[in-house]
């Protein structure tokens, strides 16, 4: 059982890596970072990705008031991933505001490694993902990140966060990947499913929003939270997931989440043979999500899906994850969905959903 998960902002102890039996390869094409054929680790692997991502990691300075008194700060970091001064970073630096509406526009101080200071805006901020964005406008060139992938990672492979923890720029920890799906529901967090990126990266007050990098200086990750009284407990949003958040944004100002009513569970093989033990009537698959409840007047519960079903194609693919389904309803809102499901003693069912935007509050 995890205890207090908290939003913090993460802060980071270590570095350097050494194992003197590995020798350097070439650099690579722009000449910055050494490549390693065998894929292991050097003694300037963690080195040379602080150094990469370190001139795009800001501190950010978010004044905290009341009816127009500033009473004091909230102290965070974040990435430049675009030359127009966009800044990608946690939207709980802004507190509980209720919605976009009331966070935009919010001001910000950014710092930057190279010591110039700006005024920055949040753009858009999105609360269930704690996503936000922030836009610094600079005459001079500003540097940038680049935004790798999270689908390829596994446990045990090495990631290095970047951050300001307790105002401390340019503060770098290195670790390794502990889960590449953590659940929320195992966090204790209610609210809609989402999923972390767990590491034993040290983080602390000042890191959340900062970077969590590959060996290769690409962002992975964006740290959001840690648990107090833990070590080597943190937890970072996937950086494929905060790719489509910040296409949402571009499309439609805001993150909109198709909600149907189902609660489902992905289902395994031992999973379906416990369930056939116990009930011999349960359908024949081999791959489907359980529905072990609809909500009462949702649109599943107007479509006709009931306590038990087995979902096996949605919108006209089988499906056998969660995560497939999100990725099937994307943004699309009261546009019909076909879906088929199995019942007691294989019968199979074809219902029409239509997905309503999902109350951000859920």
């Amino acid at each position: 059982m995890v205890h207090c998960v908290l939003p913090l902002f993460f802060s980071i102890n270590t570095g350097a890596v050494r194992e003197p039996d590995i020798s350097k390869e070439a650099a690579s094409d722009d000449g910055d970072s050494p490549k390693h054929s065998c894929n292991c680790l050097g003694r300037d692997t963690i080195a040379n990705a602080a150094a990469k991502i370190g001139p795009a990691v800001v501190n950010l300075s978010v004044p905290k008031g009341f009816h127009g008194i500033t009473v004091g700060k909230s102290i965070g970091s974040g990435t430049i991933i675009d030359e127009d001064g966009t800044i990608l970073t946690c939207a709980h630096l802004w507190g509980d505001f209720n919605g976009f509406s009331s966070a935009s526009k919010a001001k910000v101080e950014v710092t930057l490694q190279d010591g110039r200071a700006f005024e920055g805006t949040v753009v858009n901020a999105d609360l269930h993902s704690d996503i936000a964005i922030v836009r610094i406008k600079s005459k001079a060139p500003l540097p940038t990140a680049k935004l790798g992938s999270s689908s390829k990672l596994r446990p045990g492979d090495w990631v290095v966060a970047v951050g300001c923890p307790l105002t401390l720029q340019n503060t770098v920890t290195a670790g390794i990947v502990s889960c590449v799906d953590r659940k929320s529901s195992d966090l204790g967090l209610g609210g809609m499913q989402r999923e972390y990126l767990q590491t034993d990266c040290a983080i602390n007050q000042g890191n959340s929003g900062g970077p969590l990098i590959n060996i290769d200086g690409e962002v992975v990750g964006v740290n959001t939270m840690g648990v107090h009284r833990a070590q080597g407990l943190s937890f970072a949003v996937l950086v494929d997931s905060v790719s489509k958040i910040i296409d949402h944004f571009k499309r439609n100002g805001r993150v909109i989440r198709p909600w149907t009513g189902l609660k489902m569970l992905d289902l395994s093989d031992m999973i379906v043979a416990q369930l056939k033990e116990k009930n011999p009537s349960f359908p024949d698959v081999r791959k489907g999500l359980l529905v072990p409840m609809v909500s009462p007047g949702s649109p599943a519960d107007r479509a006709g899906f009931r306590p038990g079903d087995v979902v096996v194609e949605f919108g006209g693919r089988p499906v056998g994850s969660t995560k497939e389904v999100v990725e099937i309803m994307g943004d699309k809102v009261g546009k019909p969905v076909k879906v088929v499901v199995k019942r007691a003693n294989n019968v199979t069912e074809t219902l029409i959903v239509i997905p309503e935007e999902a109350n951000p509050d859920m």
